[in-house]
């Protein structure tokens, strides 16, 4: 895939994870009623979203290896009982596809990859 396509599927992506994670620990299937202070895993996500939608390299590099706590999160929680199971899931499919266009990016726009004309 050409650096633009994945520049746009891990910008939307990126901005997925971010909207379950707020939607999930605020209102879907918060840890307790009214809400939960886990909403705050999402603050090292939105430090990456201006250097992913800039198309930053050294941001996809360090946002495909802070991918692989969310897809724990989401592996660990999907054996949790209802909705909680089901977000951790997606959570967990997310950060998968996060993970691999982010690390596609860096690979692909690498100095060493770039043609010498």
């Amino acid at each position: 895939m050409s650096p633009r396509v994945l520049s746009i599927v891990s910008s939307v992506v990126l901005l997925a994870l971010i909207a379950l994670c707020v939607l999930w620990e605020v209102w879907l299937a918060p840890l307790r009623p009214g809400g939960s202070w886990m909403m705050l895993k999402v603050l090292p996500l939105m430090g990456a979203v201006f250097g992913v939608l800039r198309g930053r390299r050294y941001t996809y590099q360090w946002l495909s290896m802070l991918t692989l706590l969310y897809l724990t999160e989401g592996v660990l929680r999907a054996s949790d009982p209802g909705l909680t199971g089901t977000l951790a899931l997606i959570e967990a499919l997310l950060s998968v596809v996060l993970f691999l266009t982010t690390m596609f990016y860096a690979r692909n726009t690498a100095p060493s990859r770039q043609r010498q004309d």
